[in-house]
């Protein structure tokens, strides 16, 4: 597990300036403290930090091939490496390592950059072939490990993390206004573009190569596979059989390790389930970690102590304070790069960071409800879609428009469910499925943006509806397949660099891409049987996982923070959104604002995420925009948050 990052100049007569290349790489030590290397030749350039996992002492990078002409750095497991070593052996490859690097290296000077169709793991790397003056950048098939990427006029630049791009100094961070609307709607950017003007993304499943006499190509190696042929009829029970033994298949896999290992344990079906398989294949009682706060509705603590002792796992957890919280967010918005959309990421790095007192390795139940459908706007979604069938095909568009202005007239709290209905939606998925679920609908946001040219600059569902169009299978499996290359591809991005704050590595074997093109293959009436989610994972893991969780409500990891921003952290709220820094930028409506604001403090509605996002979208603009340093963003608010409420 590594901090990647290069610099390729595009004239080839030029060549990369080690101090710049040595600055990219030292803004990435958290994700590797435990080495450091720099390769220079010419116009290449490669550097890494190293977290060592495996061959400790052998696996330092970058690294080269017998005769040095491929060089790599690379961030990632491959869990695979030692079944396609004695192959790579036999047709003369000679290891100098027992590390997967090597695996890599000599795969691609057999297969080319089609090597990545043998990989099984997580992975983002960066491979410079001499003999062909030709760089390859590849990502895992679901972006479980990050790589960004920037052209400029002179060069191509790359890291795991955009502020490495940023030291590099021939990017200057600057806000992509383009995106605004799809964070508002989303909270994230599904597409190739980031929060950073010239910043992309490679996307998961790709890569992009480029040399001086063919320029770049980017080729998309993976995608999930179409969920819409249904086999021959199978019971709930044999596929729960058959998802255990797929998913201890993937758990057995991912315990590779030369250091210690633990879990991320939430106590939840996902977790827990992971506990019970991982447990007997160790020879030491599992080490788990739990997070949570001392508020009773943002803690599963007590589920997660019970999933803990049904294995006998050494257990540890740690409850943040509110305080706490606050102060590490600006610390956090820096580590994540971009706006944080998930308050749960806050949690992550206090838990990642008690786990790194004991263990540098840890896994996670990060991917179970895309694949399983467990989330409720699933079964919402499929129960309007079912209900409002005839509803759609007998009622007239216009009686429809009136019945959405009755529903209007209703009152709040009953509005507000109604709103979500079909006799409030049109039935298609923009509406059912994307803007149904939207933080600041795209209907709001003309109240809210100041330039109405944002407005109609892009369709901020683009790349999500592309996602979902992409497979021809009912809806379920539609949303399932969106949700998996877009929303949790997001998910990942917070699992990466909440953990990495902590030089912690966290795998996901729920994301084994072998059990994924399994999965997506279940009939969705497995995973969604009426109201009960994740049904096929529930029969695999119904006799491992105590009771008590399997039929408790989801929570999905709350963080109270509605009502911290209505109380003793309102000054957050004031100061970051309401603030004249924040409405000087004069992106947003102030009006709108306020009342948005004052709303939420009086109770009428619940405006927290909202709340959330644009505080989170300042402090960015704070760090990355305006400079400011990150111990000094808070200062504004550290009185009155202490004296408020």
């Amino acid at each position: 597990m590594c901090g990647i990052v290069g610099i390729v100049r595009l004239n080839p007569q030029e060549t990369v300036d080690g101090a710049r290349l040595k600055r990219m790489r030292d803004v990435l030590r958290h994700r590797g403290p435990d080495g450091e290397g720099l390769w220079i030749e010419g116009p290449v350039g490669l550097g890494m930090r190293r977290l060592a996992i495996v061959d400790v002492l052998g696996g330092r990078q970058p690294m080269a091939n017998e005769d040095g002409t491929v060089w790599i750095v690379y961030n990632g497991e491959v869990y695979n490496h030692a079944g396609l070593r004695p192959g790579l052996e036999q047709r003369g490859h000679c290891y100098r390592t027992r590390s997967d690097t090597e695996t890599i290296l000599h795969l691609y000077e057999e297969e080319g950059e089609h090597c990545v169709e043998q990989l099984q793991g997580m992975f983002a790397f960066a491979l410079w072939d001499r003999k062909r003056g030709r760089l390859l950048l590849a990502r895992d098939r679901l972006g479980i490990k990050p790589l960004y990427y920037a052209w400029t006029e002179h060069e191509l630049v790359f890291a795991s993390e955009i502020k490495a791009i940023l030291a590099g100094g021939s990017v200057r961070p600057a806000l992509n206004e383009a995106i605004v609307p799809e964070f508002l709607a989303t909270g994230f950017v599904a597409g190739e573009e980031t929060f950073f003007r010239g910043v992309r993304k490679l996307l998961p499943g790709r890569t992009l190569s480029w040399s001086c006499a063919d320029g770049p190509r980017q080729r998309r190696y993976w995608r999930v596979p179409d969920t819409s042929a249904d086999g021959a009829p199978r019971t709930l029970a044999a596929c729960g059989r058959e998802v255990r033994a797929w998913l201890a298949e993937a758990v057995r896999s991912h315990l590779m390790s030369d250091v210690p290992l633990g879990l991320f344990l939430s106590g939840g079906m996902d977790s827990s389930g992971l506990a019970a398989l991982m447990a007997p294949m160790v020879k030491e009682p599992i080490r788990t970690f739990a997070v949570g706060f001392s508020d009773p509705e943002a803690n599963e603590l007590a589920y997660a102590r019970l999933a803990a002792r049904a294995v006998g796992a050494e257990h540890r957890e740690r409850v943040v304070a509110p305080a706490e919280f606050f102060d590490a967010l600006p610390q956090l918005v820096w580590h994540e790069d971009e706006p944080i959309r998930f308050p749960s990421s806050v949690p992550l790095y206090f838990v990642s960071r008690l786990a790194r007192e004991h263990v540098k390795v840890v896994l996670t139940g990060e991917g179970a409800d895309e694949l399983f459908l467990g989330y409720d706007r699933y079964w919402v979604t499929a129960w309007n879609e079912r209900l409002g069938r005839l509803y759609w095909a007998l009622s007239p568009r216009t009686l429809r428009a009136s019945v959405r202005q009755l529903a209007q007239r209703l009152p709040r709290r009953m509005r507000r469910y109604a709103a979500r209905t079909f006799v409030a939606r049109e039935p298609d998925p923009r509406n059912l499925f994307f803007e149904n679920f939207a933080i600041f609908p795209v209907a709001l946001q003309p109240e809210l943006l100041s330039d109405p040219e944002l407005l109609t600059a892009r369709d901020p569902y683009a790349e999500r509806l592309h996602a979902y169009e992409e497979t021809t299978g009912g809806t379920l499996e539609r949303m399932s397949h969106a949700d998996l290359q877009t929303y949790l591809v997001e998910l990942l991005m917070k699992q990466d660099q909440m953990s990495m704050a902590a030089s912690v590595e966290s795998r996901v074997p729920y994301l084994d891409h072998t059990l994924v093109e399994r999965v997506t293959a279940i009939p969705a009436r497995f995973k969604l049987r009426g109201w009960q989610t994740k049904a096929v994972l529930r029969a695999a893991l119904h006799d491992v996982v105590p009771r008590e969780i399997q039929t408790r409500r989801k929570m999905g990891f709350p963080v109270p923070v509605s009502r911290w921003f209505r109380d003793r952290f309102w000054p957050v709220v004031h100061e970051f959104v309401l603030g004249p820094r924040a409405l000087g930028r004069g992106l947003f409506q102030g009006a709108f604002l306020r009342r948005l604001a004052e709303e939420h403090r009086a109770g009428t509605w619940d405006h927290g995420l909202r709340l959330w996002l644009l505080v989170n979208l300042e402090i960015w603009q704070r760090i990355f925009a305006d400079g400011e340093d990150v111990a000094a963003v808070m200062r504004p608010v550290e009185g009155r948050c202490a004296s408020s409420g």
